[in-house]
């Protein structure tokens, strides 16, 4: 067993091991407004579910030399975000927004993918995705880096609508063979769903 201290080896280093050891990861895709009413739309892996009650997802937005990214800033500055669960039919799309764009350029510009108006936010989703979430802004937590640099915004987000294709929803489940989820293992590596299998609890 290799043992290894992150504080002797760069960041770089030190993200290779995180993102190939935590695997797979689901992707929301994640559009945003600007102050402008620019539609920002982009790709992350850092993203979980916090809490059912409430209804509570995470998504962390790496900062770039200590500057929030524009999903971060959109998001703080109008408490408003549209998540969206990545699917086979729409990764190369979203693949398409992870571009680094100027903040008065809107990401889907360079895809084929529809915005739609949402119920409760004014941010739009996209109508391609199977899966969206309306959310509000609950929380940020802004972590500090080893330069004393801020190095992310975790943002905590509130899901006050989702939007759900029909054809995934049976009983009020979400049935995953249809909705064919995709995950980001390292580099640029991609996975599906493979071989899933049962174990019980034990009570």
């Amino acid at each position: 067993m290799i043992s290894i201290d992150p504080n002797t080896q760069s960041e770089r280093d030190t993200y290779k091991l995180l993102i190939g050891s935590v695997v797979p990861r689901p992707v929301a895709f994640v559009t945003t407004l600007s102050a402008d009413s620019v539609l920002n739309a982009a790709p992350f892996s850092y993203f979980s579910i916090v809490s059912s009650n409430p209804p509570l997802l995470s998504v962390s937005v790496q900062r770039k030399n200590g500057a929030p990214k524009d999903t971060a800033r959109n998001a703080m500055q109008s408490g408003e975000l549209v998540i969206h669960i990545v699917d086979e039919d729409t990764v190369a799309a979203v693949n398409e927004t992870a571009a680094n764009l100027p903040p008065d350029e809107s990401e889907l510009d360079r895809t084929r993918l529809t915005p739609v108006v949402s119920d409760v936010v004014k941010v739009p989703g996209v109508m391609e995705s199977k899966i969206r979430m309306e959310c509000v802004l609950e929380q940020v937590v802004t972590l500090d880096g080893g330069d004393q640099l801020p190095a992310a915004d975790l943002l905590i987000a509130r899901v006050v609508r989702f939007h759900v294709s029909e054809e995934l929803y049976e009983h009020g489940r979400i049935d995953a063979s249809k909705l064919k989820p995709v995950s980001r293992m390292a580099g640029n590596i991609y996975s599906t769903l493979g071989e899933m299998f049962e174990i019980e609890r034990p009570v």
